[in-house]
């Protein structure tokens, strides 16, 4: 029952998220009105709004006027499930299952919003350093498995380096990757620094691959920005699901364990 409830919130989570990934950064607000068909305008009725099923049933178009509706939508919601699920499954304390939920759908919406429009919205990442340092300040307080001061030294030992990056190498690192950074080192901090350890090392070493990807494969040009925000979230969310493991296995591989 507690996955199912898990990967049922994640659904309608991930609903909510196609919603905020499309108005964002469009600077509108996320509860401005029902949502409506970018084509004809038609308001989307309740039936035709149930994740992942309505747009199968519909395979994929508008109701109104045909208009082919992306794909993008039900893959969110789908992927949204399944991390509220993978965070019922690992955390077994219901309140770090909650906190590390809410954390991989921010991850969620960083990454697609930062893939298509190459940013890292304030409006974002400001509300969530407050909610997640308020959230980790209390626990903390109660006595629950979350350390406000392990939460502050991973915050400035992931986010100080790629803040100096940014100031000192021209282009080198965006702001907004580096309040990324700050989130993510204090959200898997309050629970362990092993999960910033590896969250650090998914994430630069998958954007660096990326960016010699981009380069050599798909030919991208010096002035061509590649989003890091994306290879930062997808390292938060390996480390949050898998952090501990990642981290024995390569202290066991190095001989230092």
């Amino acid at each position: 029952m507690r996955l199912l409830a898990f990967a049922l919130s994640g659904l309608l989570v991930g609903s909510f998220l196609t919603v905020a990934i499309t108005r964002l950064p469009a600077g509108e607000r996320v509860g401005r009105g029902r949502s409506r068909c970018p084509r004809c305008g038609a308001v989307i009725l309740a039936r035709d709004n149930i994740p992942v099923v309505s747009w199968l049933l519909l395979r994929g178009r508008c109701r109104s006027c045909g208009e082919p509706i992306s794909p993008e939508y039900p893959i969110i919601e789908a992927l949204t499930a399944a991390l509220f699920l993978g965070a019922a499954a690992v955390f077994e304390p219901l309140e770090l299952a909650i906190g590390a939920a809410a954390f991989l759908g921010v991850m969620t919406a960083v990454t697609f919003i930062d893939a298509r429009h190459k940013i890292v919205p304030n409006r974002i990442i400001y509300p969530s350093l407050v909610a997640f340092g308020v959230a980790i300040g209390v626990g903390d307080l109660l006595g629950e498995r979350v350390d406000a001061l392990r939460a502050l030294i991973g915050m400035v030992a992931y986010a100080g380096p790629l803040l100096l990056i940014a100031l000192i190498v021209p282009g080198g690192m965006g702001m907004g990757d580096v309040k990324l950074a700050a989130l993510i080192g204090l959200a898997l901090g309050s629970i362990g620094l092993e999960y910033v350890a590896v969250a650090a090392g998914v994430g630069i070493i998958s954007g660096g691959l990326g960016a010699v990807t981009a380069v050599t494969i798909l030919r991208y040009g010096r002035k061509q920005q590649i989003p890091f925000g994306p290879f930062l979230a997808g390292g938060a969310v390996v480390a949050t699901l898998l952090g501990p493991q990642i981290a024995d296995l390569y202290l066991r591989m190095t001989g230092l364990s």
